[in-house]
């Protein structure tokens, strides 16, 4: 199991927040500024961060699935 095979797809501020361990405003400033881009949701423009690009933030690549089998 690797790191975020637990985490939903889409994240919220403070979900994000706690796992890169910054304030809750910090991740809504990174959003502003192209480096974590947010998914806006319902009509009250609510934030969610794709769970991809938090990894990436981290350094992690997902590891890509091995659907090549040898016969």
């Amino acid at each position: 199991m690797s790191l975020g095979d637990d985490w939903p797809d889409l994240l919220t501020v403070k979900e994000v927040a706690k796992i890169l361990r910054v304030a809750p405003l910090t991740v809504k400033r990174w959003g502003k500024r192209g480096k974590l881009p947010a998914i806006r949701i319902n009509s009250r423009g609510d934030r969610r961060y794709k769970k991809e690009a938090v990894l990436w933030l981290l350094g992690v690549t997902p590891k890509s699935s091995e659907s090549t089998q040898t016969v």
